[in-house]
């Protein structure tokens, strides 16, 4: 008989390539991992693992067993939704990763929305925007959050996507910028000779920025990159530069900007959740998936508001900010 927990760790093998990746990803040691591989090449009576005095790669035998694996632990996750859906009370833990400005929008109205749920614990991470779907297909996490600004999303029948919110790029500008007036039509011609600042080279957001300056006849190379986008918007409060920014990361609250909509093509990203196809009635997870979608029509309205917003009247005052009722997550998906 084939032992679960070691069928788990042979997937674990397969998505990290490595004895010691697959060890620091489970927080074992590498001889238990190779221990208990070996163990997993007697159950199966074959070789799974071509191994030298450096490296260990699947043979065509483990790869096999890896694609049966995936799908035996899918039926067995079905099978524990399925009995747990019937006892209709959230419990244990819920684990989703976001995309940095997503950690940080959902965190507040998701943790309003599940605090009812006494039994049910969750837990937050950020991850790099990309990986959020391989995390939910790996069972490394329940839920992600993720982003698509090209219509890229990969579709899998062992994954359920979830439509959430589309996410524009908006003009951040100092509140004392003469841009800043939302009379003013802006002009992105105009402010191609502007300091502007973005996230490096590579990241989605700065492609994004890129291909709204090159619509409006390029400008000048970005003298100004910074990780985070948070930073960012701290900067262009201070007067040091201008920037583009999908709205959501305006969610956080920040004093100090005017907030304007870019003429012209939209560009924007999707915001999505996925699940594993065989978690989604878990109730622990159904009930989390139900407060990401509140807390998402909450940020929609929210971040409406802020678009044309000009915070220069009350400098004490942050941008509207509500939050959904308890209970809320309890709406249907």
């Amino acid at each position: 008989m084939l032992d679960l927990r070691r069928l788990i760790l042979i997937c674990e093998f397969a998505r990290r390539g490595s004895i010691a990746a697959t060890a620091s990803s489970l927080g074992y040691s590498a001889s238990a991992v190779s221990q208990q591989l070996a163990a997993l090449e007697r159950e199966a009576g074959a070789a799974l693992l071509d191994r030298t005095s450096r490296s260990a790669e699947l043979t065509d035998a483990g790869w096999r067993l890896v694609d049966h694996a995936q799908r035996i632990l899918a039926m067995v996750e079905s099978a524990e939704s399925d009995l747990s859906a019937h006892t209709a009370t959230p419990s244990g833990r819920v684990v989703v990763t976001a995309f940095p400005t997503a950690a940080v929008a959902f965190a507040p109205a998701l943790a309003r929305s599940l605090r009812r749920h006494r039994e049910l614990s969750l837990r937050l991470r950020q991850s790099r925007s990309g990986r959020g779907m391989r995390e939910v297909e790996s069972g490394e996490v329940d839920i992600a959050l993720i982003d698509d600004w090209w219509g890229r999303v990969r579709r899998d029948t062992s994954v359920r996507t979830f439509p959430l919110l589309v996410d524009p790029l908006v003009l951040v500008v100092p509140r004392r910028h003469p841009m800043a007036d939302p009379e003013v039509p802006i002009d992105l011609a105009a402010l191609r000779e502007e300091p502007w600042m973005a996230t490096p080279e590579g990241e989605p957001s700065r492609t994004a920025v890129d291909r709204l300056l090159a619509a409006a006849g390029g400008a000048a190379p970005v003298a100004w990159e910074f990780e985070g986008l948070g930073t960012i918007l701290s900067l262009v409060a201070r007067g040091i530069g201008i920037a583009a920014v999908p709205a959501l990361a305006l969610a956080a609250g920040v004093r100090g900007v005017a907030v304007r909509d870019l003429p012209g093509e939209p560009i924007e990203r999707h915001v999505y959740a996925v699940a594993r196809e065989s978690s989604v009635h878990r109730p622990s997870v159904a009930a989390t998936l139900r407060a990401i979608h509140v807390a998402a029509r909450f940020l929609v309205t929210d971040l409406g508001h802020l678009r044309g917003h000009r915070d220069d009247d009350d400098p004490d005052r942050g941008p509207p900010r509500r939050s959904p009722p308890d209970g809320a997550g309890g709406a249907p998906l």
